[in-house]
């Protein structure tokens, strides 16, 4: 009985059937070229993955209130181009500060979506879409017509991305950090808990005392301040700042959470379940180049392909956990 109730509950939670496939596809990837289950190869896929991986913590605020934005990486190419305009121009070197302002600027855009958004009504797709080509404007206007900041320009904060602490790389040390700040703030701090309770029912927040306006303003804010920490990132893993970087990107920030199990409706969602999503599709990315046998041009297909699988999977997943709730309600 105990054993059968151990599999019940695996099978039913959707991080733990996550974890199980993320093991499953390492294992499966390591047997076909071993060269893979090395801890150089783990480090550099987090660390070329950082982006979305730090990006899909905002993206997971976001969809919990029923939301979306597909302005985030039009965001991050204006902060990290403007970042990198700034250390060319010799304004700005220390690495802290970097960071900060790319940040502040990926907080003002933040701000502006999410008050076009609770303010004046606008549907997030409609919102976020004219955001996107506004601020990816914004990084080819100051960086002069579409010019890029070479690695030589960057002085030391190229050497971020390659630099460690206590054996890891600083890059997934922001990544690490990140993601327990999300886990406690989502999980133990009220603000967390009214995110979900506004996802829910936004109706039912709002009678009991939950500004939902204010919440929405929140999410899209701190979507914008990790698009800005996702531009420095990404400046420093590359060592180059350009106004396209990252373009058509946002949609593996979304993928990332929908195969965590995170709701498109709202209300359903969690940090364990977007750190899984973003793993696996890291995991897409690093491994298909290392088997001898597969294509670069199939990396789209199977990201699509695995997509749809999970997606069905939660959906199933979902109906099998409203049914057994039915019955426990009728018992």
């Amino acid at each position: 009985m105990e054993k059968k109730s151990a599999i019940k509950k695996i099978t039913g939670s959707r991080e733990a059937l996550l974890a199980l496939i993320l093991i499953a596809m390492i294992v499966l990837v390591g047997i076909i070229n071993p060269a893979f289950l090395t801890p150089k190869q783990f480090s550099n896929m987090l660390k070329n993955n950082a982006v979305c991986l730090v990006m899909s913590l905002g993206m997971l605020c976001v969809m919990l209130v029923g939301g979306i934005d597909i302005s985030i990486m039009s965001t991050l190419a204006f902060a990290g181009m403007a970042i990198g305009v700034l250390i060319k121009g010799g304004y700005i070197s220390n690495t802290f500060l970097i960071f900060l302002i790319a940040m502040l600027i990926g907080l003002g855009c933040g701000l502006l979506v999410g008050f076009v958004i609770s303010r004046a009504d606008v549907p997030p797709i409609i919102a976020t879409m004219g955001f996107q080509y506004i601020f990816r404007a914004l990084g080819y206007l100051i960086s002069d017509g579409g010019d890029w900041v070479s690695a030589a320009e960057l002085g030391n904060f190229k050497n971020f991305g390659t630099s460690r602490f206590l054996g890891l790389n600083c890059v997934i040390w922001i990544i690490i950090f990140c993601y327990i700040i999300f886990f406690i703030f989502m999980k133990w701090f009220p603000l967390g808990r009214k995110i979900y309770a506004v996802g829910s029912n936004p109706e039912a927040a709002e009678v009991s005392g939950i500004n939902v306006k204010n919440m929405k303003l929140l999410v899209y804010t701190i979507m914008g301040v990790l698009a800005g920490l996702g531009g420095a990132i990404n400046v420093a893993v590359y060592a180059s700042a350009m106004p396209n970087m990252q373009k058509g990107g946002e949609m593996d920030v979304i993928a990332a959470c929908v195969i965590g199990g995170v709701s498109m409706s709202g209300g359903r969602g969690s940090v364990v379940g977007a750190l899984l999503g973003a793993l696996i599709l890291a995991l897409i990315a690093k491994a298909l180049p290392l088997i001898p046998f597969f294509d670069q041009l199939w990396l789209n297909t199977i990201k699509g392909i695995i997509i749809l699988v999970v997606v069905v999977l939660n959906v199933i997943l979902q109906r099998m956990a409203d049914r057994n709730a039915l019955k426990g309600r009728e018992m």
